[in-house]
């Protein structure tokens, strides 16, 4: 039993989705999350998730809560007497809701949150690591198509310093 536990801990730990899928969202706001990602999700399926604004990118983003817990705790972290730290921790915050998967493996996105996200019909679900993005389908296929500079470019410069001798 207690291997179980150390199991669970450590597999918690370790959230890394993979997979892109297209979906659709329905007239109440309810998003089928597709298969492939509904069983990386089995394991925190009893637990909430936090959906969110991205900082970046117009899109959400959907966190298993113990991740969005650890984010969390680094940004309590910030000294509360910087202004700036206060307006950065506002604008995150805004419009966070807590979620669930229903019984049929969806899940209930806010009106808010649509409109931010420009989402009204064809979405993508694009596993980012420890977080699920959820596109504007166009929007996504956009983004992707047009970074501003080649994959090629882009990956050496952000992977160019990696020594991966030491894994």
């Amino acid at each position: 039993m207690q291997n179980s536990c150390i199991f669970a801990k450590n597999f918690e730990a370790m959230v890394d989705f993979i997979g892109a899928h297209d979906c659709t969202i329905d007239s109440k706001g309810r998003v089928i999350v597709p298969a492939p990602l509904k069983r990386q999700l089995l394991p925190f399926a009893d637990k909430k998730f936090i959906v969110k604004r991205s900082a970046s990118s117009p899109c959400l983003e959907l966190y298993v809560m113990e991740e969005w817990d650890k984010l969390r705790t680094k940004l309590s972290k910030l000294n509360p007497f910087v202004k700036k730290n206060n307006d950065f921790k506002r604008a995150l915050f805004a419009g966070i809701k807590e979620v669930e998967l229903d019984s049929t493996g969806r899940i209930l996105l806010a009106k808010d949150l649509l409109a931010y996200s420009g989402i009204s019909k064809d979405v993508t679900m694009a596993a980012v690591g420890n977080i699920i993005e959820i596109w504007n389908k166009s929007l996504y296929e956009g983004t992707i198509a047009t970074t501003g500079i080649s994959f090629e470019a882009l990956a050496e410069d952000v992977m160019g310093g990696i020594d991966f001798s030491q894994d």
